[in-house]
């Protein structure tokens, strides 16, 4: 029995030295992503090779917006006129973001939020996980 109070503690402890600051979660969340998988409430998992576009996140304090671009074999992006605006709300040690188009409105859950990788759970529950975008070239960041 007190090697499971120890190993519960140990665990506990490593667990909460990797925790990141919800300040720290959400700058991660700014720049480029590709999704990478979806995993649906039903236990089936889709999982994505390639995709024509990438969602672009720019967060400020506590608001930000998301957009689809088309990355360019050049390094630059064609953006889509559509934005989804969010803002972002730390609740119950969760951070929330709560979008508001004139067509919907949802909210999303940040599971994680690493410098390369990006899992949200949605409304639906279903979870996405993201990758950092890789640029085909060294333009990086240009949009036409």
């Amino acid at each position: 029995m007190k090697k499971i109070v120890l190993l519960f503690i140990f665990g506990m402890l490593l667990l909460s030295c990797n925790t990141q600051s919800p300040e720290e979660q959400t700058e991660n969340l700014n720049g480029y992503w590709e999704i990478k998988q979806a995993d649906l409430p039903e236990g089936i998992s889709k999982e994505f090779r390639f995709s024509e576009l990438v969602d672009y996140i720019k967060v400020d304090s506590s608001a930000g917006f998301r957009t689809k671009v088309r990355p360019q074999l050049d390094g630059s992006f064609i953006s889509s006129d559509d934005v989804e605006i969010f803002n972002i709300k730390v609740e119950n040690d969760s951070i929330n973001l709560y979008y508001s188009t004139p067509y919907a409105e949802w909210k999303e859950t940040i599971i994680s939020s690493e410098e390369d990788e990006l899992v949200i759970l949605n409304s639906d529950g279903i979870i996405y996980t993201y990758k950092r975008f890789t640029p085909y070239s060294g333009n990086y960041g240009e949009e036409n």
